[in-house]
């Protein structure tokens, strides 16, 4: 029963995989593609990896309040 069940889901997850998504997708944010499922929200590994490598260098910084200098 158990190989029943795990061939039952095997063939059912490709079926959900193909299944249109009712939201349209954005373009991606690098280069406006549109965006690949796989790679939300990004078109491809590659535009992930930029996006990645522009947070990790302090292309993109995200503003602190003023008042956490004040208590430090």
């Amino acid at each position: 029963m158990p190989e029943q069940r795990r061939q039952a889901g095997a063939a059912e997850a490709p079926a959900k995989a193909e299944k249109p998504s009712k939201t349209p997708s954005r373009p991606c944010p690098i280069c406006g593609k549109p965006a690949e499922h796989a790679f939300r929200p990004f078109c491809s590994a590659r535009c992930r990896d930029v996006d990645l490598n522009r947070w990790l260098s302090g292309t993109y910084i995200v503003p602190g309040r003023d008042d956490q200098a004040e208590e430090e």
